[in-house]
């Protein structure tokens, strides 16, 4: 698994932890299936769902995000800006360009998502566009096209996959048996239901921690190649302190809604009381990603 061509700097370590992530998140699946094959004995219903569930992640992935966060696709002249900068990077890095996408919210965050770099979405908020100078907002962009450049973002969207299936058979196995019949309802069957939940259960809280240990450095290094490419990680680093602080403020409603697609996101949609979600935070602290700014500043010889 190699990068998109273009300028953004390869990252190896990178590409090897997500090679052991979907080779490891493979082995999990493979068990996966066949524990349920075994509990549920329907051989049709496992392998329809589960196939269908990874096509349609796979290959709607961008439409599926794009649908949750309300955002729509906007042209040149709905946004001159935007799409003047992720011109400009696009040039800079030799990538094939993205979809631009605008969600309106007050939530200040970006994404991208897509199964490839001819099929990527990135998607920005109002609310990070109005809180950003235009340097910042250029260092957020360049951060969320390494993303696409290092097809991390087409692996985590595969990753995830796992989670959002075990999911999904568990509320199956439960409605089925639920409106299945009184007859079919018995001891057998509840066996088999926490069964399927206890098996359910398991891959998940595997493949969770597989994805947040993967998503954490992925996460360290787009800020690396987005710096790079703008050679201003100040202006990154400006940008993930600003966003860090007006993140807190925002409704705790509309923070819980989002965290559902905190993988994706640039910055996580936590507020100050969230300490035990930060503990399983799919990013590193705002400290570490600071910290590795200022060594690039370093390296390039500029004040960080």
């Amino acid at each position: 698994m190699t990068a998109v061509h273009s300028r953004f700097e390869p990252d190896r370590q990178l590409t090897a932890r997500m090679l052991v992530t979907l080779f490891l998140l493979g082995l999990l699946y493979v068990a996966f299936v066949g524990a349920l094959l075994v509990l549920l004995k329907s051989t049709l219903v496992v392998v329809v769902v589960a196939a269908a569930v990874l096509v349609s992640q796979y290959w709607f992935s961008d439409r599926i995000a794009l649908y949750a966060m309300h955002g729509r696709v906007v042209t040149r002249e709905q946004q001159p800006q935007l799409h003047g900068i992720v011109d400009r990077l696009c040039a800079t890095a030799d990538m094939p360009r993205p979809q631009i996408a605008v969600s309106d919210t007050d939530l200040p965050n970006a994404f991208a998502t897509g199964r490839n770099a001819d099929h990527a979405v990135l998607c920005v908020t109002t609310g990070l566009m109005r809180r950003l100078e235009p340097d910042e907002l250029e260092g957020v962009l360049a951060h969320e096209l390494s993303h696409v450049a290092h097809r991390d973002v087409a692996v985590i969207t595969v990753a995830s996959f796992l989670g959002v299936i075990a999911g999904l058979i568990v509320r199956f196995a439960f409605y089925s048996q639920m409106y299945g019949g009184r007859g079919r309802r018995d001891q057998n069957t509840m066996v088999v239901l926490l069964g399927v939940m206890a098996v359910s259960a398991a891959v998940y809280s595997l493949s969770f921690l597989l994805i947040r240990a993967l998503s954490r450095y992925r996460e360290l290094a787009a800020d690396r190649a987005g710096a790079l490419l703008t050679g201003r990680p100040s202006a990154l680093a400006s940008a993930l302190t600003k966003l860090d602080g007006d993140i807190a403020r925002i409704p705790s409603k509309d923070l819980r809604t989002a965290s559902a697609f905190n993988a994706f996101y640039f910055i996580p949609a936590f507020g100050k009381g969230d300490s035990l979600a930060r503990l399983f935070n799919t990013h590193p602290t705002l400290e570490q990603r600071l910290d590795g700014l200022a060594k690039i500043s370093a390296e390039l010889g500029r004040p960080a």
